[in-house]
């Protein structure tokens, strides 16, 4: 069995005004573990598990009306991203920059049809598909632009499909986002770029709303697209390679904006849940020296350096093949995952 999550808009405005309400609630709680956390560093020299801060926030649920299991589990989210970020404090969530979150597990909601029941709250949401089992937990979260979704765990059963033995590797680029090591290519538009001049008139104009509109236009236009092509990925191939581009460092640079926007992060992660998903094997390689090495000998005999990236097709000097930069780089990131580099 997977666990899947699945997300549903909330319809009415009226269910938002109370959602905010709660979300005002679970922000309370994360200050106040926030805040003992602090003293518990200073007074003891150790931060506070989840359960110490299950114990210190025990029967404060009803007076924020929140769920007694919603309060609990924002502090083990809190506790949990402490640990995992290293971190003696986090960031405090205010009304104004932190979206809505409201935590909570399966035993606290009641889900019919399209409704679900929180706490004595009903929410209707949009049904786009059906919920085919029992929800194991979830949380209400907010976009950008104050719209609420419902987000629901639940277990899947594994699919099954049929192996054909296809391998595949996959360099992520800038000029072409994904190259194939057989050819194929996907590409898109420069999100960013194309709506630039829209979003550069909307600062100057002081217009904040139409500013956060644009941002989530250009957010689920990048999304849309990597869920589109990386579902076609694993349903096509059952060995996947994918080079370990790093976005970070690069966005230290002149190609900072188009790095942004080609998503290379998000599209590995929906690359990797999907492939466990369908059963398909995926694996990041080191892609160190893929575009210069020649992928018919191993010799590195390619153009290097920033002078020579425009240089998009080149001829290997040792054994006089041609080959494509992208493909060829793609081709070197299958071959290192096979030989485990």
């Amino acid at each position: 069995m997977n666990l899947t999550t699945l997300q549903y808009r909330i319809k009415d405005s009226t269910a938002s005004k109370k959602l905010v309400v709660l979300g005002y609630s679970c922000n309370f709680v994360w200050n106040y573990c926030n805040q003992v956390n602090q003293e518990s560093w200073k007074k003891f020299g150790k931060p506070l598990s989840a359960f110490d801060l299950n114990k210190l926030t025990a029967s404060c649920a009803k007076e924020l009306g929140l769920h007694s299991q919603t309060v609990q589990a924002v502090c083990e989210e809190y506790a949990k991203s402490c640990k995992q970020h290293k971190k003696r404090k986090l960031n405090w969530r205010s009304r104004k920059k932190s979206l809505g979150w409201i935590p909570f597990k399966g035993v606290g909601v009641k889900v019919s049809s399209d409704t679900v029941s929180y706490n004595g709250h009903k929410f209707r949401f949009w049904l786009s598909r059906s919920i085919a089992s029992k929800v194991r937990f979830g949380s209400f979260c907010q976009d950008s632009k104050g719209n609420w979704f419902v987000n629901f765990v639940i277990e899947q059963a594994e699919i099954v499909r049929e192996k054909n033995g296809r391998q595949v590797g996959i360099d992520l680029g800038l000029k072409t986002l994904a190259t194939l090591s057989d050819g194929v290519e996907f590409n898109r538009e420069n999100l960013t770029k194309k709506y630039e001049l829209k979003l550069a008139v909307a600062q100057r104009a002081n217009k904040k709303k139409r500013v956060t509109a644009i941002h989530a236009k250009i957010k689920n236009k990048r999304k849309d697209w990597n869920h589109k092509i990386s579902t076609a990925i694993v349903n096509e191939y059952d060995k996947i390679a994918v080079g370990n581009v790093s976005s970070l460092k690069l966005k230290k640079t002149r190609m900072a904006k188009s790095v942004s926007d080609a998503g290379w992060s998000d599209f590995k992660v929906m690359l990797g849940f999907k492939a466990v998903r369908l059963g398909v094997e995926m694996k990041e390689v080191n892609e160190s020296f893929s575009t210069v090495t020649c992928s018919t000998c191993l010799q590195r005999t390619g153009p290097s350096g920033l002078s020579a990236l425009g240089v998009r097709d080149w001829v290997c000097s040792c054994c006089g093949t041609s080959h494509l930069r992208d493909v060829n780089a793609a081709k070197n990131i299958l071959q290192f995952s096979v030989r485990g580099i």
